[in-house]
């Protein structure tokens, strides 16, 4: 990857990180504040449940985006480890073919056209009375990232030099 992009790339993902970060920081302070409506005030805050559930999406699906960075997802590979490596190399450009398809058209471009739907209608959320489809954005973003990653690691595999665990960009 050229050093411009792979710079660029770089940014994307420290702010991916960030971003992962703060919202996993609001998911806790949300946690605690609804336990500590309920258990110390007697009534839980009506909001908290709600939010708490918005910022799992996120933190889910943008840490899954993140994890595609260094291949860290779940993956069985011991049948894969058995094979000669031009088949083994072979089966992850399948593998990242078949990542790429799936997060290209279900979650950036199904993932835009639900956001764009829902705010069409105009959704809003029961308890924040936020518009769903901010809520929704999670998919495409996190979409971009995991085809951003992928094309990388593909191009990675592709040069005879797999980008897994432990290397850093």
């Amino acid at each position: 990857m050229p050093a411009r992009l792979r710079v660029i790339k770089d940014g994307l993902t420290r702010g991916l990180e960030l971003l992962i970060i703060v919202t996993m920081a609001l998911l806790v302070v949300d946690v605690v504040w609804g336990v500590f409506t309920r258990y110390a005030l007697g009534e839980q805050t009506k909001w908290t449940e709600e939010l708490a559930r918005f910022l799992l999406v996120w933190v889910s699906l943008l840490g899954g985006a993140l994890a595609f960075r260094t291949k860290a997802h779940l993956g069985v590979d011991y049948f894969v480890n058995q094979l000669h490596p031009d088949a083994r190399r072979l089966t992850a450009v399948v593998a990242h073919l078949v990542v790429l398809f799936f997060a290209g058209a279900v979650l950036l471009l199904g993932g835009a056209s639900v956001v764009s739907e829902a705010l069409a209608l105009e959704q809003t959320t029961p308890a924040l009375g936020w518009k769903m489809g901010y809520v929704y954005l999670a998919l495409p973003i996190s979409g971009f990232f995991v085809v951003l990653y992928t094309v990388d690691n593909l191009m990675e595999t592709l040069r005879g030099r797999p980008a897994g665990r432990g290397s850093e960009g």
